[in-house]
């Protein structure tokens, strides 16, 4: 999937960079190595461990209550997408899990490779908190596989820098979130930062309110990252391992949460 859409990129981008693609890549794919090493040697098995192991010992309540497999296949594959939908929305809530999300936030630029970029500790609370929800839930082996494979595709597939039909995004975006709808959520704008969370499915923005259907600039005029991060000095691979421990982390919090605004006012831009 990311070569896939690194290549649809160059043949069909949505948006000119803004930065040289050469460091960003060199940044981003030396944090998702990282990420991955670690993610290896602190959890061998994993989700796919975890879910082996409720299997066996009956964990849960998929297995509590003896559901038909396709039943718990697709009820473990939604639940596990909300859970993660919901943990967004915490690592935008808690001033302190901020601080370690706003390092995906701070690129100047959202292609394929943001959509793996995170802090080492983030993705380990992550991993966490995702191990603790397979253990709750029981979900058979297959739906996890299923849901691990979904969210990585997804997750690169929607911060593509990749330009779709109109028509082909109303209708995808029913079903999946689309590149332009998660877009959004990369705004340097603070209430469009705190709107679409999602990762694989959009129907959680919808319901809880979070939606936000377009930015307000465009998606070819809007200023992408944190208001606090315009240098590319800042963003080297050592500065976003330390961002979190000695940087501002701005203004972005979820009591900005409303409508789409009608206008940029100064502290919608976090200035």
């Amino acid at each position: 999937m990311l070569l896939a859409v690194a290549i649809w990129e160059m043949v069909a981008a949505k948006r000119q960079l803004t930065v040289p693609k050469a460091g960003r890549w060199f940044n981003n794919l030396g944090l998702i190595a990282l990420d991955n090493i670690l993610v290896k040697i602190l959890f061998p098995g994993a989700a796919i461990g975890v879910a082996a192991a409720a299997a066996k010992n009956g964990w849960g309540l998929c297995n509590y209550f003896s559901l038909p497999q396709w039943a718990a296949i697709l009820l473990s594959v939604l639940l596990l997408d909300l859970i993660i939908y919901l943990q967004h929305l915490m690592f935008h809530a808690v001033p302190l899990l901020w601080r370690l999300h706003m390092v995906h936030h701070a690129d100047l630029d959202i292609d394929v490779t943001t959509g793996l970029r995170f802090h080492p500790i983030e993705i380990i609370i992550s991993m966490l908190i995702k191990m603790a929800a397979i253990s709750f839930l029981g979900p058979p082996v297959a739906a996890v596989l299923i849901f691990e494979i979904t969210l990585n595709a997804t997750a690169m597939f929607n911060h593509g820098n990749i330009r779709l039909p109109v028509a082909l995004d109303r209708l995808l975006r029913l079903l999946v979130v689309t590149p332009d709808m998660h877009r959004v959520h990369h705004s340097v704008i603070i209430r469009e930062t705190d709107s679409n969370f999602g990762f694989n499915f959009p129907w959680w923005d919808r319901l809880f309110g979070t939606y936000r259907a377009q930015p307000v600039r465009g998606h070819q005029k809007m200023a992408i990252g944190l208001s606090q991060f315009r240098r590319k000095e800042k963003l080297t691979l050592p500065r976003l391992l330390l961002m979190p421990f000695i940087d501002n982390p701005g203004r972005y919090s979820l009591q900005f949460i409303g409508g789409d605004p009608d206008t940029i006012r100064k502290e919608d831009s976090g200035h």
